[in-house]
């Protein structure tokens, strides 16, 4: 029985060894799994001095073939992984740092300008290069000690991902290495994948999606190909030269891949499918790829519960239109009313979902943590309903979440910073239609008696907001108003102000 994440890899080296595991293209480096095992135990003997058991590890890195190692390796150490978003700005990752208490950050070449700033608010925490200097991973790695015994079973905490809270500060969701392998065990009967393929990794490692692919391979047995980033011309060249066989990408990407013209003149014949999720697909654009002959498979999940807890599969796309899918195998997803009783199905309620693949605690926030959890059942936070088939449709986003360009956006995280200006006496921020990225956030502002004029005030909400905010949660239009709607316990109508201030755009 495989009791932990370090040893899914162990076995499957076992299994596997000289299947290509993974394709880092900008490193140029191809790994087998044997070589990929091989490759975790000397990172662990590099890092074991240096973090106990339970202890954190943060990483600070463009995706790579070291992001796999260093996932295992932690695993191994029974340490827990803390990946950190690159594209947050100083002052937010200063918080996750503050908040999870690393033992080490590791940083590659492209974030070293970002490292070197939190290293100034934060030069208690041991920093360390991944690549340049005898300090670094690659050179502690190259004659590491052996890896010493610790015993990881499936209790043990694995990972902490950080999810933007409603409450303007983020929330870092703890799985342990138990909820990891049961997900792992559930999409075995639920995604299509098979022993041998190859699939293009282009979503970043930082987020629960990119995790979940790198565990769904070794667990499988098959290859992920790193590609350097998203671009639409570049993903049609790769399919074609690396053979891919499927991908997991955002509503987004596939619109601008559909757009690219580099589609006609590659042959993308190996493709057989595309996971997506973050948002729902249209089905004119499903239509679209089932004529290039390429299913698009939809998934619904969260960082609290995996990369995906619900999927539709291509033959229902119409008959279920608009659907999120059925349960993956094993899971168990129910809609409750007020009260915490099921609805009927058709009928409206919060989605709520329970087993092991639910993740453990919010890292030191036991109140939030205590509110998401009832009688065993997590609240997923968003509203929909069940049809008699057992299909799930999300109707609404509980807490006010914009999705942009498959990135989950919190307004009250933008609220929280807009709410630092003395000119703002109130703010909420809405999601806008947006042609490229679906929404992108709309601040709408109750301007403070003696505020600059609304142009020199925006402009500064907008400076404010670069120097705290990562690019995809800036606001890209600012609206004043008199007076915020409203309900009578004082909390305001999002949804009415959201239909007057797009009416009065329009």
């Amino acid at each position: 029985m495989i009791a932990n994440i370090g040893a899914l890899l162990s076995e499957r080296a076992r299994i596997s060894p000289e299947m290509e595991a993974l394709a880092d293209l900008p490193a140029g480096m191809r790994l087998c799994y044997r070589e990929l095992d091989a490759l975790t135990e000397r990172v662990a003997g590099a890092l074991a001095p240096l973090v106990q058991k339970g202890g954190r590890l943060a990483v600070l890195a463009a995706n790579s073939h070291w992001h796999a190692a260093i996932m295992f390796a932690a695993a191994r150490l029974g340490a827990i992984l803390v990946p950190l978003n690159w594209r947050l700005t100083a002052p937010e990752l200063a918080y996750q740092l503050d908040d999870c208490e690393p033992g080490v950050v590791i940083f590659d070449r492209a974030n070293a300008e970002l490292a070197a700033a939190l290293k100034a608010s934060h030069p208690d925490l041991t920093w360390m290069p991944l690549e340049d200097g005898a300090g670094s991973l690659a050179g502690r790695a190259t004659a590491a000690p052996e890896v010493p015994a610790r015993s990881v079973t499936a209790e043990d905490g694995f990972l902490i991902l950080y999810t933007s809270g409603t409450t303007g500060r983020p929330k870092g969701a703890l799985h342990t290495h138990g909820s990891s392998l049961a997900w792992c065990f559930s999409t075995l009967a639920s995604f299509e994948n098979r022993v041998g393929d190859r699939q293009l990794l282009v979503v970043p490692l930082f987020h629960i999606a990119g995790i979940c692919l790198l565990l769904n391979a070794a667990h499988r047995g098959f290859t992920q190909v790193i590609a350097g980033g998203f671009d639409p011309d570049e993903t049609w060249q790769l399919i074609e030269a690396e053979r891919i066989t499927s991908m997991f990408a955002v509503p987004t990407m596939i619109n601008l891949m559909r757009a690219s013209a580099a589609r006609e003149r590659c042959d993308h014949g190996s493709l057989r499918w595309i996971m997506c999720g973050a948002a729902p697909v249209p089905v004119t654009l499903i239509d679209v790829y089932a004529g290039f002959g390429i299913d698009i498979h939809q998934v619904y999940g969260s960082t609290e519960v995996h990369g995906g807890i619900a999927i539709l599969p291509p033959a229902y796309a119409h008959t279920k239109k608009g659907s999120t899918g059925l349960p993956c195998f094993g899971m168990e997803v129910r809609v409750f009313d007020q009260d915490g009783k099921d609805v009927k199905p058709g009928e409206r309620g919060e989605l709520v979902t329970r087993g092991r693949h639910v993740f453990r605690e919010y890292w030191r926030r036991p109140e939030a943590t205590e509110e998401s959890f009832r009688d065993g059942w997590f609240y997923l936070g968003d509203i929909g309903e069940v049809d008699g088939d057992g299909f799930i449709t999300i109707r609404d986003r509980s807490k006010d979440m914009i999705i942009s360009g498959g990135e989950n956006v919190y307004p009250a995280e933008i609220e929280d910073v807009l709410m630092r200006h003395s000119g703002v006496l109130e703010v909420a921020v809405i999601g806008q239609p947006d042609q490229r990225w679906g929404e992108t956030p709309l601040a709408v502002v109750v301007r403070r008696e003696g505020a600059a004029e609304e142009a020199a005030l925006f402009a500064e909400l907008a400076a404010l907001c670069a120097e705290n905010l990562g690019r995809f949660k800036r606001p890209t239009g600012y609206r004043t108003i008199d007076v915020l709607p409203r309900n009578a316990s004082g909390k305001v109508m999002k949804h009415v102000l959201k239909a007057q201030v797009l009416e009065a755009i329009a």
